[in-house]
């Protein structure tokens, strides 16, 4: 998102679509080019907030990126793994890679943290002033939203944000106070929880199905995103462990969500809104999946793998390929599944049915039990309007939802907030607030 605010410019996020590949997969960025860039601003380490941002800091190579401390911490790991991904891009499907390791390390020259509730001033190129503070947004370790204060107006930008706190990561931590312009997320405008579900009821419901699923001879598959839902599935199971709650059996965890796990006990020893230390996989004997590995091969297993959304090629996709066919096993999602992925078309796909496994070449009849959990990082959308009449702003900037998502936060911030302008941009139109 470009930001002409006074004389700044500001790029809000550079992320890569998460169901394209090689140019197809970038914002336009042809829109940055021609004029100076004053700041980058990282809301979190997702990719698709962040996967770009290497290609956008060779057309801007003097411009700073400023983020979170814990996301100074990350980022950097982030993209070193798109850039393993996409060299195995050009070896299969001969797409060039978007960048390489050298162009994170000089993405990496420019960036530094900016510590939550400590307000910073910029400077434009014609040095005009511009005050900008980070406030916790929960979501993932290092998520913040951002206040931009200019000339006496305050707009702030909510990133993505999760109010409740999780096992390791305390609840948002944002302003209730008068803005002038919101920008605000969308992404569960078409989700309504049912009555009497909250998180923890669903916590609690994924903890018995792992019981069941285990006590019943059976494994379990658990597809995670790297960043922030594997590890708040392996502390729920350790918590649950520690309760008496589970059975013991071999938890086998993968690839890049394992190596975060370091990271992740560096940035809970300097933030007190992260709890996740690495004794955890210790007390837990938590493995990593070797190649190769056969579920069932050692009794009952529980995997906490990547990806969240079962893409080709990932250890999700190769586990499931595995358990899909035994009724005693389960395949339980945690996150969103887009329904044009394998994890989204799994969801769909009835008992008794097939189900192809084309990256390799492989058809299983469906008998494993298929079950969804909504354990989503994003804020409950009554939340978000809750949260938004408090800030009473002038005007709402809906972005990060789908069509569906913004009309229904369209609708219901009309409703309570008398008289406020909501805009839904276009992208790669100006939007004047």
């Amino acid at each position: 998102m470009l930001l002409e605010l006074g004389t700044f410019r500001i790029l809000v996020d550079a992320g890569m679509h998460p169901k394209f590949k090689g140019t197809q997969a970038l914002p336009k960025l042809s829109i940055l080019q021609g004029r100076p860039l004053d700041l980058i601003l990282l809301t979190h380490c997702h990719l698709d907030h962040l996967g770009s941002l290497p290609v956008v800091c060779k057309q801007h190579p003097d411009t700073p990126v400023v983020m979170s401390p814990a996301s100074h911490q990350i980022f950097r790991r982030m993209l070193m793994n798109s850039t393993t991904i996409m060299a195995r891009q050009r070896s299969d499907s001969g797409i060039s890679p978007l960048y390489h390791r050298r162009d994170v390390e000089k993405a990496s020259r420019n960036a530094f943290p900016l510590i939550p509730g400590q307000p910073r001033f910029f400077s434009s190129h014609e040095g005009e002033r511009l005050t900008i503070t980070f406030h916790h947004a929960g979501h993932i370790p290092g998520a913040c939203g951002i206040m931009l204060e200019l000339r006496h107006r305050k707009i702030f930008i909510s990133g993505d944000v999760l109010f409740t706190a999780q096992s390791i990561l305390g609840g948002a931590r944002f302003p209730k106070e008068k803005m002038d312009t919101l920008i605000l997320e969308t992404t569960r405008g078409t989700t309504e929880r049912e009555s009497g579900e909250t998180r923890q009821t669903e916590v609690e419901r994924l903890i018995t199905t792992i019981r069941h699923t285990i006590s019943h001879g059976g494994s379990i598959l658990i597809p995670a995103f790297a960043l922030g839902r594997l590890q708040e599935i392996l502390s729920q199971i350790h918590s649950a462990r520690q309760h008496h709650q589970l059975p013991k059996a071999p938890i086998y965890v993968s690839g890049l969500g394992l190596d975060l796990v370091d990271y992740f006990d560096k940035i809970s020893t300097a933030d007190r809104d992260v709890h996740f230390r690495r004794k955890i996989l210790r007390e837990l004997g938590a493995r990593k999946l070797p190649e190769n590995h056969h579920p069932g091969s050692e009794g009952p297993g529980i995997y906490v793998v990547s990806s969240g959304m079962m893409v080709a090629h990932t250890p999700s996709y190769n586990v499931a390929a595995k358990l899909l066919g035994d009724h005693k096993n389960c395949i339980a999602f945690v996150g969103y599944c887009d329904p044009d992925t394998p994890g989204g078309k799994l969801l769909e796909t009835r008992q008794g049915e097939k189900f192809v496994f084309e990256a390799i070449d492989r058809i299983v009849e469906v008998r494993a039990h298929i079950e969804k959990f909504d354990l989503s990082s994003h804020a409950d959308r009554s939340e978000l309007v809750e949260w938004a009449a408090i800030c009473n702003p002038r005007s709402i900037v809906l972005t990060h939802g789908d069509p569906d998502a913004r009309q229904w936060f369209r609708d219901s911030l009309t409703d309570v907030i008398p008289g406020v302008q909501i805009h839904d941009p276009i992208p790669l139109q100006q939007t004047e607030v």
